[in-house]
């Protein structure tokens, strides 16, 4: 079933070069639509962009539920069927937010009808679907296709800002990369939601979060990993109470009387490894959703020869900075504020210097940048593609297959 409201009468084609607006679709109504929903509504509100947005379609399993959902956040148009919408030729873009195992299949069958793609992180569930969808982006990119990827992180003004410290050179030769990404959300009473299943998650906390860090690592530094050494994985809880959803799940609900029913969580609970960077640098990533006390700790520290940075998504709106070209007396962690218009990069965008962004900015931010790529301007900092996130795909790979082998794995080796 679906409900659509009048279609216009535009014969443009969806992967066609265009100064028209950018009419995009959705497939995806839960936490990540929501984020990305209010990114494609509020971008034009706070961006001088070269092409308007059209919020034209939603999609999601439900038809009352994605109906509710599209009047809220302002879709023309919805529908219970995805293919509908990928077929729609009032669409150019489609937005991928759903679980990862629907990542595939997805976005091949836009690229196919022409469109552009903006998929969530990771790229796909397992390293062969992302194969997939990289070959489907390459064959689509010579008709003009973009592809992108919703590694949002990127956008925060704080981690912007150090990547372009990095790339001036102010870090020097870098030394160390220290990344984890630490949450609490998956104790053991936490019901077996998608996240906890491996057919349609691909992994746990490893592609969830290591998936940011490797891209945040990658992304810093401007560098490539060569070489996983040594990779421990590890599940907790292999037994979940049984929910309907996730809205359950924060709410932490049992439902009616008894004994809760259970089922088996078949991914990683938590995942740690160590690499080594192509320019020489040494690396340890760590990701659980089992680290109590800490609800979202985002954490990077790049060591380099002329100084040092540190970023904490808890603190999202600071960086700290070493520089060891002062004096020895003067030497010292500083704690920068990066609200600075036109010193920090997105902020001037938004409010007035010293007032905070939040999580949903990165998401704004880059609905922007994708709408300048579409318009042919260059975005802010680097945006991943589907080649680009097929990258960090293989690092995710690499990791397990070092934890499960007991052994270094060369990245040369997976392909």
């Amino acid at each position: 079933m679906a409900r659509t409201a009048q279609r216009g009468t535009s014969k443009r084609a969806s992967g066609r070069a265009s100064t028209g607006p950018v009419r995009v679709g959705i497939i995806g109504t839960k936490f990540m639509g929501k984020a990305h929903a209010n990114a494609w509504l509020s971008a034009s509100r706070f961006f001088d962009l070269p092409r308007g947005i059209v919020m034209q379609s939603a999609s999601g399993r439900d038809a009352r539920e994605t109906c509710r959902f599209a009047e809220n956040w302002g879709w023309r148009t919805s529908t219970d069927d995805w293919h509908e919408l990928v077929a729609d030729p009032e669409v150019d873009l489609v937005d991928v937010c759903t679980p990862n195992h629907l990542h595939a299949p997805m976005s091949v069958e836009a690229l196919a009808a022409g469109k552009h793609v903006a998929c969530e992180k990771p790229l796909a569930g397992t390293l062969e679907d992302a194969r997939e969808m990289r070959d489907a982006a390459r064959k689509a990119k010579r008709k003009g296709q973009q592809t992108f990827v919703w590694f949002n992180y990127r956008r925060v003004p704080a981690l912007a800002f150090a990547h372009q410290l990095i790339a001036k050179g102010r870090l020097g030769r870098i030394f160390h990369v220290r990344a984890s990404y630490l949450q609490d959300w998956g104790h053991p009473d936490t019901p077996l939601v998608w996240r906890f299943d491996s057919k349609q998650a691909g992994s746990g906390a490893h592609g969830d979060l290591n998936a940011h860090i490797i891209d945040l690592a990658r992304f810093l530094t401007g560098d490539e990993v060569a070489e996983v050494i040594g990779g421990v994985e590890e599940t907790f809880v292999t037994r979940r109470e049984l929910v309907g959803d996730a809205g359950a799940a924060i709410k932490g609900s049992r439902g009616r009387g008894g004994k809760a029913k259970t089922g088996r969580s078949t991914v990683d609970d938590a995942v740690l490894f160590l690499a080594k960077f192509k320019q020489g640098a040494v690396a340890s990533f760590e990701a659980t959703r089992m680290a109590t006390g800490n609800l979202n700790r985002n954490n990077i520290e790049i060591n380099g020869e002329k100084g040092s940075i540190k970023f904490d998504f808890e603190r999202m709106n600071e960086l700290e900075w070493w520089d060891h070209t002062l004096e020895p007396g003067l030497r010292g962690w500083s704690r920068i504020m990066c609200t600075e218009a036109g010193a920090h990069p997105y902020v001037e965008s938004y409010w007035p210097a010293a007032h905070g962004l939040g999580y949903e900015h990165g998401f704004v931010s880059q609905v922007a940048d994708t709408v300048r790529m579409l318009g042919g301007r260059k975005p802010e900092v680097t945006m991943p593609d589907f080649e680009d996130a097929f990258e960090t795909q293989r690092v995710l790979e690499a990791a397990i297959l070092s934890a499960r082998e007991r052994t270094p794995i060369r990245m040369s080796s997976v392909k």
